[in-house]
């Protein structure tokens, strides 16, 4: 039997345009990606998982109750660098969404700060130092 292998990582969103808006300064292009009106996946490159944004409406029909963001990261971004992580801190502030955790320079060695999407769901961002 095979390893199982990451293949997609899914939000909820109550406002699709918002949430879009949000990824799209995280890196994410959904020019050319799968898109309906309850769900929306960006381009990805060859090996990569997909982020699969599905309305929240959607969810609460599938599964029979609201979702609910986490209280922790749902994912994490690799960014090149220490200074990519504060570049992309600073967009995502300066465009009116939450920073839960400025950059920082953790004692486990990386660049690390905690950004949250329309909706509530964290993503961290970090670079080896």
């Amino acid at each position: 039997m095979g390893k199982p292998v990451l293949d997609a990582v899914a939000v909820t969103a109550t406002d699709m345009e918002r949430a879009m808006a949000f990824y799209t300064l995280l890196g994410f292009d959904f020019e050319g990606g799968f898109m309906t009106e309850d769900h929306v996946e960006p381009v990805r490159a060859p090996g990569e998982p997909r982020l699969m944004i599905d309305h929240a409406s959607l969810m609460e029909k599938l599964t029979g109750e609201a979702p609910r963001a986490p209280n922790h990261s749902c994912f994490a971004l690799l960014c090149d660098n220490p200074a990519e992580v504060d570049a992309i801190a600073k967009m995502v502030e300066e465009a009116g969404f939450a920073v839960l955790t400025q950059p920082w320079d953790a004692f486990w060695g990386q660049r690390y700060a905690t950004v949250a999407d329309p909706d509530g769901y964290r993503v961290d961002l970090f670079a080896p130092l």
